[in-house]
């Protein structure tokens, strides 16, 4: 029996305990106490207003009346007191003896003490066309005429009465029409909050089951659910770019690899097979430990680039001139590019301070002139010149490495960035393809950019860090003695 209850009964839950439901009743909540303070602040100052204007038309007839007995007597002010009562709307009037005997009037009945109260107040009263009826109530004023007579003068509440039932229904009425209201708004708008967080929900789960291609949906409306789903889809894109990256790495290696491995193989059967004597057998073990020191060199910057890349070496950061370390590591090549016939050309501007890693800047510096070199000096370079140069621009440290080789076609640039990735131009050269990448994961942790431009011919390498700040000390200033 409770079976087909259980999935409304479910959902309907599940709407009550979201934060989108809840945060609509509480502003609702708010919205509805600061609506009747309101409305009864409007309502109390509208009753003081009208009862303000009571009492002044009271005492406007209670000067009016008394300045007629004043300079009529008796007689002008009871037939004043009549002709007023007659009037259509009239005021409540009445004239007494000191006694309390009615002498003229429209009040037929009051209780026994309000003849002898002074000032304004509140009573109830009783027409004289209306003996037997329920009394209705007034605020009325009894004032002492000389010679002991008694003039009473009132307004009846009706009016007040009938604003009090209009506020009375409007209150109820508000509740109403603000409960069905919230109820109708908190239900719509948690409905929708709530499709679009299952929607999510629903992509997420197929994320987990392995399809990383799934994005979650952006509505376009620009709040914070849309930016949530924007933060979590450029999460996806890095996530999915990362692993894409593994999956070319293991590929990478795994081919890359193949060729060292095998040829370290070969080396070590056939020395078994051939080797004669101790200088073919050492000849061969040397030629094993340089396959092997190649091995270890490609796992040294495979795992240098994946800790560049995880910012792992952050640790290790400090401030350095990076003039100097460009001005060594070209000292260092200037042997080298003597002995290969390449010219080196240095240019380096004084004091160009960086926040990161001397060594690091060193290694992707030392990978930038071994790769120049090699196509600097290549029979392709249309001239065996290599420029290096370190210059502040545009608040950025640019170190340029330049060379006059074939270079790199503009749609393989991004490509030759990645790991093991050699163009087969450079098939023939020795290299695994990793150069580009440390320079790059370099360039990623200092917070710059490695890009590769046309130097026509050539190419020229930019690695672009940002330029630290230095404080310059403010003179202090000394009072005279």
């Amino acid at each position: 029996m409770n079976a087909p209850m259980s999935g409304p009964m479910t959902a309907l839950g599940k709407l009550v305990r979201t934060t989108a439901f809840k945060l609509t009743f509480a502003y609702l909540f708010i919205f509805t106490v600061f609506a009747f303070v309101g409305l009864g602040y409007v309502a109390w100052n509208a009753q003081r207003l009208l009862t303000e204007q009571f009492i002044a038309t009271i005492e406007s007839e209670i000067d009016s009346l008394s300045t007629q007995y004043r300079f009529g007597g008796l007689r002008r002010l009871v037939n004043s007191v009549e002709r007023r009562s007659r009037a259509p709307g009239a005021l409540l009037y009445l004239v007494t003896t000191e006694t309390g005997e009615r002498i003229a009037g429209n009040v037929g009945a009051l209780p026994p003490e309000v003849l002898g109260r002074t000032g304004q107040f509140e009573t109830l009263y009783n027409r004289t066309d209306e003996t037997g009826t329920r009394p209705d109530a007034a605020i009325v004023r009894v004032y002492l005429l000389p010679g002991g007579f008694r003039l009473l003068v009132g307004r009846d509440i009706e009016e007040r009465r009938r604003l009090q039932e209009i506020i009375r229904r409007a209150f109820g009425y508000s509740l109403l029409f603000i409960g069905v209201l919230g109820c109708l708004g908190g239900w719509f708008i948690t409905r929708r909050v709530l499709k679009r967080v299952d929607d999510m929900t629903d992509i997420t789960r197929h994320i987990m089951a392995g399809d990383l291609g799934g994005r979650l949906k952006v509505a376009g409306t620009g709040d914070e659910l849309d930016r949530l789903a924007q933060n979590l889809n450029a999460m996806l894109d890095r996530i999915g770019e990362l692993m894409r990256g593994m999956q070319e790495v293991s590929d990478n290696i795994a081919h890359d690899l193949k060729t060292p491995l095998t040829r370290l193989r070969n080396k070590a059967d056939e020395a078994l097979r051939t080797a004669r004597t101790s200088d073919e057998l050492k000849a061969a073990l040397e030629g094993t430990i340089e396959e092997s020191d190649n091995l270890i060199r490609i796992f040294n910057a495979l795992l240098m680039i994946a800790r560049l890349e995880a910012g792992n070496a952050r640790e290790n950061l400090a401030d350095f001139d990076a003039a100097e370390a460009v001005r060594d590591v070209a000292e260092l090549y200037e042997a080298l590019a003597e002995e290969a016939g390449v010219g080196l050309e240095v240019s380096v501007e004084d004091s160009l301070p960086v926040h990161g890693s001397r060594e690091l800047l060193g290694q992707a510096m030392a990978n930038l002139l071994d790769n120049a070199l090699k196509y600097g000096a290549s029979p392709e370079a249309s001239a065996r010149t290599i420029a290096v140069s370190a210059r502040r621009l545009d608040g950025e440290v640019q170190v340029v490495v330049a060379d006059r080789g074939p270079g790199i076609p503009e749609t393989e640039r991004g490509r030759v960035l990645e790991r093991f990735v050699r163009l087969e131009t450079a098939r023939s050269r020795p290299g695994f393809g990793l150069g580009l990448s440390l320079a790059a994961a370099v360039a990623r942790l200092h917070g710059g950019t490695l890009r590769l431009e046309d130097n026509e011919p050539g190419l020229r390498v930019v690695l672009a860090l940002p330029l630290k700040a230095v404080d310059v000390p403010q003179p202090t200033l000394q009072s005279a003695a």
